[in-house]
């Protein structure tokens, strides 16, 4: 009886149910819509299966769904970015520190049940970034002498994503708060990998990208120098539905230990693995739990 109960729950969330009390050793994890997250989902939902918990995948979501997913009960945990529940959930305009940024999301999110655990060392930050040939033929290293360039009439293109082109953390007030403005006709919106493509391609001189991307690299771009540190910190943390831990209460130290794996340098070398050398993400995140000892 108590197993098939167990199996109607686990039907209800993957049709987009909510459930009012977690289930003990099942979990829902969640992802959004781009590798990092993709990666993440899978290292995670692989890691514990090996920790003998039923794990249920809900990648490819975009963030506020998946956001919303989370505090419904559809989705017990998945891996967030400080930046982005301070400045889009939460709507705080600060300028915050990095610890104090993840100390005001943990605060605030507590209030709706949802748990902070320890932040990685990765940093996952938007950046603008430009073919290094050509960023250094034209001495710009930096967002101020991006804006500098700009406005003494160089014509340069900009690839972005239509989401962070509407963020309230995006293109108008970062372009504000440097003094700038890229005319209507060169900023292109594009879904978030063809960024990437459309800078080494030469379709335009600037680029979003995200700054664990392991293209960055692998491209030979170079991310301009955030000199008046208009980006706040995006330190990826998993994050937990509180009735999620209170039923399984080794999750927390468990999530913590993986969570200590991640820095900006491991992360834009599975992206790399992904994006640039076109392996399996499920093999990619396999290989990385086997060499930490984590499968």
């Amino acid at each position: 009886m108590l197993k098939h109960l167990r199996h109607c729950l686990l039907g209800a969330l993957a049709l987009g149910l909510s459930t009012t009390t977690a289930l003990a050793n099942q979990v829902v994890v969640g992802g959004k819509n781009f590798t990092e997250q993709q990666l993440l989902t899978s290292i995670t939902a692989q890691y514990l299966e090996a920790k003998g918990y039923g794990v249920r995948e809900r990648a490819g979501m975009g963030s506020s769904v998946l956001r919303s997913a989370q505090e419904n009960g559809q989705v017990d945990l998945y891996w967030e970015y400080t930046g982005t529940s301070l400045i889009t959930y939460n709507k705080v305009e600060e300028r915050l520190s990095p610890e104090e940024t993840y100390n005001r999301v943990k605060a605030l999110d507590a209030d709706i049940g949802l748990v902070w655990l320890n932040p990685s060392k990765a940093n996952n930050t938007y950046a603008l970034a430009m073919r290094r040939a050509d960023a250094e033929q034209r001495g710009i290293g930096s967002l101020s002498e991006l804006a500098a360039a700009i406005n003494n009439g160089e014509d340069l293109r900009l690839a972005v994503n239509a989401e962070w082109y509407a963020r309230p953390d995006g293109l108008r007030p970062l372009q504000e708060e440097y003094g700038f403005e890229f005319a209507r006709r060169d900023v292109k919106r594009m879904d978030t990998g063809l960024t990437y493509v459309a800078l080494k391609e030469g379709q335009v001189d600037v680029a979003l990208v995200f700054a664990t991307d392991g293209r960055i690299p692998a491209f030979d771009f170079v991310v301009l120098e955030d000199d008046r540190h208009y980006f706040p910190a995006y330190a990826l943390t998993p994050v937990v539905r509180q009735e999620t831990l209170a039923a399984n209460p080794e999750l927390a130290d468990q999530l913590n230990r993986l969570s200590a794996q991640l820095d900006d340098q491991v992360m834009a070398g599975l992206n790399a693995r992904v994006d640039v050398e076109r392996v399996a993400i499920e093999a990619v995140a396999e290989q990385f739990l086997k060499e930490r000892d984590l499968l």
